[in-house]
């Protein structure tokens, strides 16, 4: 009886030190969909992404969904410990630490499909309109094209309704937001846009955790280790697969 009795308490010690070991981190992503987004399978593509990698680790993110600058304001000042889908800057390098890129975005500039014109560099767009998005850094310089005037509207879904009743020549977008946004609102004049032959930086989401937060490089390098086990086994193929999937659309 004492020895299943020190046996149990044993197993319990156990137990017990494997839940403390798990650590929880208040992570922010800003709404973006497919990637962010409550209403989403998930909470979204990169927030799942991001809990499968942590999963491999001693850490357990709780992830909030806000608009992105109390995200970013919240990460950099301690109210959060960090970002789970942020895009690298040197600037923000400063005061988070970032892991490696979990996932990569396309970003696309599109056209009305009878528009046969073949554009192949940004310069061919001068004297034209571009939708963008008016809170939305693409990281692409559109000040050198001439005569390029840039249209502002708050979503995606916007700017493609002013390409199709020629408002604006072209709108720029992530690719998978584009699909999603199409297959929603517009999946029955899907034909009518086309893809432009121009190539644009790729866009890489990362983790990104405080630099004032104790331990940060530690749970950097566990997301990371984490991360290169993900692809080794093919677990983060398969998800990224699934999501790309459920939205096909324009290529």
């Amino acid at each position: 009886m004492l020895r299943f009795a020190l046996m149990l308490f044993a197993g319990l010690a156990l137990c017990s030190s494997g839940a403390f070991a798990q650590q929880n981190l208040k992570l922010m992503a800003n709404t973006s969909p497919p990637y962010a987004d409550v209403k989403l399978p998930e909470q979204g593509f990169a927030l799942e992404l991001v809990r499968h990698v942590f999963a491999g680790t001693d850490y357990t993110p709780e992830i909030i969904i806000e608009n992105w600058s109390r995200a970013v304001e919240g990460a950099q000042i301690g109210v959060y410990d960090g970002l789970a889908a942020a895009w690298f800057s040197e600037e923000r390098n400063k005061e988070l630490l970032f892991s490696e890129p979990y996932l990569a975005s396309k970003l696309v500039i599109l056209k009305r499909h009878s528009d046969l014109n073949d554009y192949r560099k940004l310069t061919d767009l001068a004297g034209g309109r571009l939708g963008v998005r008016a809170d939305y850094a693409y990281g692409v310089d559109f000040s050198g094209i001439p005569g390029l005037t840039l249209v502002e509207e708050n979503h995606l879904v916007q700017n493609l309704l002013r390409l199709l009743n020629g408002s604006v020549n072209f709108v720029i977008g992530d690719l998978r937001t584009v699909n999603m946004t199409l297959q929603q609102f517009l999946a029955d004049r899907r034909g009518q846009f086309a893809v432009a032959n121009i190539s644009l930086p790729k866009v890489e989401r990362h983790v990104a955790v405080n630099r004032s937060l104790a331990g940060h490089e530690k749970i950097i390098a566990e997301f990371n280790a984490s991360l290169a086990k993900a692809r080794k086994d093919g677990s983060l193929q398969d998800i990224i697969k699934k999501w790309d999937q459920r939205y096909d659309g324009v290529q």
